[in-house]
Formats: C-alpha cells, structure tokens, sequence
C-alpha cells in the first residue's frame, strides 16, 4: 500500500506534541495500546482482527495544518480538514477491517488496519482505536464502478463513501470488479459471504447492471429478486441502486441512448428493471442512473470528463477519484432521504 509524504512540520507534530491515548483493546498477540506508538511520520499500523473498529483522533499542531486520512484498499475515510494554527479538532470515523481488504476475489492486502495521511500539511497529535461496539453497518454489493480500486487512477464510489459518514457508521464493500448479477450470486467468495456477514437492520445497497451485457431479462429480474429475498432473510434492509450512467453522448448534448443508460444488447433496460423490481417487491430504490444523468448532461460534453477516466483512458465507464467522490454524495444525500442512515450520522460540506 503507497505512503504519501508528510510535510516537515507534521513528523515533527508526531514526534514532539503526541502523546498515546491507551484503547480499551488489545491488538492481537499484545497489550500495546492502540495509539499513537502504532503510527509512523506519515502513517498507521494496527495488528488488529478483522471486524469494526472506531477511530478517534486529533488533529493540529503549533502551524495551521490540513489532514485527509485513507485507509486499506485506498479507501476515503476523513475528508481533507483545516486546522488554525495552535489549535486542535477531534474528528473519528468507523472502519470495515476485512480480508481481503479490497475487492473480494483480489489480493488480500496487509493483515489489520492500515491508515495513511495525506493533505496538503497533515498533522496528527492523537489517535485512538477501539472495538465498534454499536456501529452501524453499510454493505455495498456492486461492480468496478462501485469496488474499492487498487490502483490509481481508478475508483469506485463505495470506496468514496466512508469519507461522507460519521464515527458510528462502517461502509463494508463487498463490490467486485467484472461482476454481473449471474456471477456475483454463483461466486462463494461474494454473495455466500456478504450474505453471512448481514445483520438484522443492515441496508445492503445492490448495484449490479454494468456486466450483465448477455443477461436477458427474465434471468436479471430474477437474480435482483435472489439477493433482496436473501437479504431479507438474514433481517437485513436491501436497497436496490440504478447504475451510474456511462458518459455517451449524442449530438444533441444528452445522453438518450442505450450504451449511456445501460440497454444491454438483448434489449434489457437494466435501470427500468431495477426500478420495477424495487416496485414490485417494496424496496427503498437509490435511482443512480437519473441522478447521474442528470448532472453528466449539465457538465457537458467536456466538463463531464474529469468525472470519468476519458483523459487518462478515453474510458467513458470507470469513475477518476473526484468522479467517484461525487457519486459518493449523491449516494449519501439519498441515504438520508430515504432513512436509511440517521442523518446525524453524515457529513456535509
């Protein structure tokens, strides 16, 4: 996993003004706190198990500091915060600690929780993480548009999201790049998992269109109605979400077409089956594909580009970090109209 540099002034913040706040848990194998001695100039390590964890910290130093904080799979978890000179800010958030940390079916990453400090002068000065005893918990069932992305510059909007929720709240994405609604339900390394892991009260937010290019209709609406019946099972809450729309213009400036609004080639309109099935079988609908459009075809034809990886790829499907980021709002925005996360739970701005 890639470090980022700190500036001078944040290592000597770490070295000179922190002190370790001892946790109410032990890592694995020892009693070291989980504080501050864990942490390097630039980041973290904490041996600890998988599971959720809350993290505190505080932020700030003796110069006006600015500090955003990644963790595992490059995953967003606290967006960029200013801190004045000589003062201090406690911010926390609630981290999914999994093997593998990333995708499902890639690399397992490194073993307990990894965070990384970024920002354009990152100061840290304390840092305590504990068991989650009463978290929330989101589970994210999804493709490449939604996974936690290994590499730059590729990104997923779950992999945004966490940054958008306060200490309390876990996003755990189970998304999957390459996967269709048929492969991820015959695959024991993605559903068979993420269905063990719902909790009774866990939404389980289900995004699946973008692979099922040969998937015909009857097949599709099944396999939706597979995951929300097992969802339910297991007393969770599936909340069915519209793709994300992939940016295919036509001439006249919109995006009325059947690559852009994902018809498949059999003439499947995955977003209208969606939208059908979360009717049919009274699920709380995440329309994407009406929320993305709609901001795609009011940036235009070149301001919608920085939302997708067209000047580093001419790729008009996979999302950049700041296209990502910007699906992750709309998702959070939805999560609060339709109660699915308290909405003292979220961040804004």
């Amino acid at each position: 996993m890639g470090r980022l540099a700190l500036a001078v002034s944040a290592a000597l913040t770490l070295t000179a003004v922190c002190t370790a706040v001892p946790a109410t848990a032990e890592p694995r194998g020892g009693p070291t706190p989980l504080g501050i001695a864990n942490c390097t100039a630039n980041a973290c390590h904490f041996d600890v198990l998988p599971g959720t964890y809350d993290v505190r910290l505080v932020l700030g130093g003796d110069t006006a500091s600015s500090t955003a904080v990644t963790g595992e799979t490059r995953r967003a978890l606290l967006p960029e915060t200013a801190v004045p000179a000589g003062e201090r800010v406690t911010r926390g958030f609630t981290v999914d600690v999994r093997t593998p940390e990333g995708e499902p079916t890639g690399a397992e990453g490194t073993a307990g929780l990894d965070l990384t400090f970024a920002g354009t002068a990152p100061a840290l000065a304390v840092i305590r993480v504990t068991p989650a005893r009463h978290a929330h918990r989101l589970l994210l069932i999804g493709d490449s548009t939604v996974c936690d992305q290994p590499g730059d510059p590729y990104a997923g909007w779950g992999q945004e999201l966490p940054q958008f929720l306060r200490e309390g709240v876990a996003v755990a994405n189970h998304a999957d790049s390459g996967e269709s609604t048929v492969t991820y339900l015959g695959n024991p390394l993605l559903w068979a998992t993420v269905q063990a892991r719902v909790r009774p009260g866990d939404p389980v937010l289900i995004q699946l269109a973008h692979n099922d290019k040969t998937t015909d209709e009857v097949t599709y609406r099944a396999n939706l109605e597979t995951l929300v019946a097992g969802v339910r099972e297991k007393g969770g809450r599936p909340v069915l979400v519209t793709p994300i729309v992939r940016r295919w213009f036509n001439a006249d400036g919109t995006l009325d077409n059947g690559t852009a609004l994902l018809v498949n080639g059999l003439g499947v309109d995955h977003p209208a089956v969606i939208r059908s099935v979360a009717a049919d079988r009274d699920v709380p609908l995440i329309d994407l594909t009406a929320r993305s459009k709609a901001l795609v075809e009011s940036l235009g034809v070149e301001g919608s580009k920085a939302l997708y990886l067209y000047n580093e790829k001419r790729d008009n499907t996979h999302t950049s970090v700041h296209g990502a980021t910007v699906y992750a709002e709309l998702v959070r925005d939805e999560l609060v109209t339709r109660h699915l996360v308290p909405k003292g739970m979220v961040r804004v701005g």
